[in-house]
């Protein structure tokens, strides 16, 4: 079998509820994407970042993959865009040219609701919001729990995060992963997005 053929039989057990099948696509491709980034994003800390929201965007995505494209082609596009929209949100200068035609690009459309985040409705759910996220994280199981911990409130590496919780990083990675991924899941309802969206 192709590489491409390994891909697209992966996607095709990760559409069918497998995850296993999604981390193992994540595994082969984080540091090729997180190369890809580094070209836009020079902190290395944002571009894991960056990173892990861009596989997430692209496990939503999912099922509307077809298998037209190479898988990581499609991975790619997801990955500058995610980086375009940290970039605005962040108020820095996205790229205007990159390696690939932008006409072809998934359009995500975050960028304006990023933009919008400040408003006074959005203001007011923050209370809710840190609740939500409280609560959900509460509910993960301990593993996750901790590694998004380390992650999002001690601000480790995820290499300090592997020797820390004794695990390869991978796992971090995976474990990290899961639990942004549940705590969007709690958030959406609250935030009325689309399925298709994180936030």
């Amino acid at each position: 079998m192709s590489d491409r053929e390994i891909d697209l039989e992966l996607v095709q057990r990760a559409q069918s509820g497998d995850k296993q099948a999604f981390e193992r696509l994540v595994e082969k491709y984080q540091r090729k994407l997180g190369r890809l980034l580094s070209r836009f994003i020079r902190d290395q800390a944002e571009v894991e970042d960056v990173a892990q929201e861009a596989f997430i965007k692209a496990y939503r995505a999912l099922p509307s993959f077809r298998g037209d494209s190479a898988f990581y082609t499609w991975l790619y596009r997801i990955g500058i865009n995610t980086a375009k929209n940290y970039l605005v949100a962040k108020g820095r200068r996205a790229p205007t040219t990159t390696d690939y035609d932008a006409d072809e690009a998934e359009s995500f459309e975050d960028a304006d609701q990023l933009r919008d985040i400040n408003t006074p409705e959005r203001v007011l759910q923050s209370k809710q919001i840190g609740e939500t996220v409280n609560a959900a994280m509460e509910a993960l199981p301990e593993e996750l729990r901790n590694a998004i911990i380390l992650r999002e409130i001690e601000g480790l590496s995820y290499e300090e995060i592997a020797a820390e919780m004794n695990c390869p990083i991978g796992t971090v990675r995976s474990r990290i992963f899961r639990a942004r991924e549940a705590v969007a899941e709690k958030l959406r309802p609250l935030l009325d997005t689309a399925p298709d969206r994180r936030w």
